[in-house]
């Protein structure tokens, strides 16, 4: 056992967390009223220890690749579970590739829409040359 003093735990107020995170302080209660942030209260000021601070980085990540937040909820919980990463990583990897699934269709999608549009950019400009031989060609 060591007798050297232990140093405070790390505690954040919502506007530092706003503040490191560029959030503003009403994200960070959304996120709190979803379950993703449970800070203590001295009296009227929201007070919030390391472990939220981990979990809004966590959160932020799982925003940027596309997560619900029921989803990032649910690999936060895996992610703060005293059992083995093994599940957390094989639901991580299915909630990952399901993502992928849906991008990949909706870049699909968007490919074909932009195939539609040059075709119909390469029509009007075919009817406009008919129109009008001798003016130059409309580019975008």
């Amino acid at each position: 056992m060591s007798d050297a003093p232990q140093s405070p735990p790390q505690r954040y107020t919502i506007a530092e967390l706003a503040r490191e995170f560029d959030l503003t302080p009403r994200a960070i209660r959304f996120y709190e009223e979803a379950g993703l942030l449970a800070p203590q209260r001295e009296g009227r000021q929201r007070v919030y220890s390391q472990g939220d601070r981990t979990r809004l980085k966590l959160t932020q990540r799982g925003k940027r690749l596309g997560l619900s937040l029921a989803e990032i909820r649910e690999l936060v919980l895996m992610y703060e579970s005293p059992r083995d990463t093994e599940p957390q990583l094989r639901r991580y990897l299915d909630v990952l590739g399901a993502h992928r699934r849906d991008i990949e269709d909706r870049l699909a999608e968007l490919q074909t829409t932009l195939r539609e549009i040059g075709a119909y950019e390469d029509e009007a400009r075919r009817l406009l040359r008919a129109h009008h031989p001798l003016s130059p060609p409309t580019d975008a």
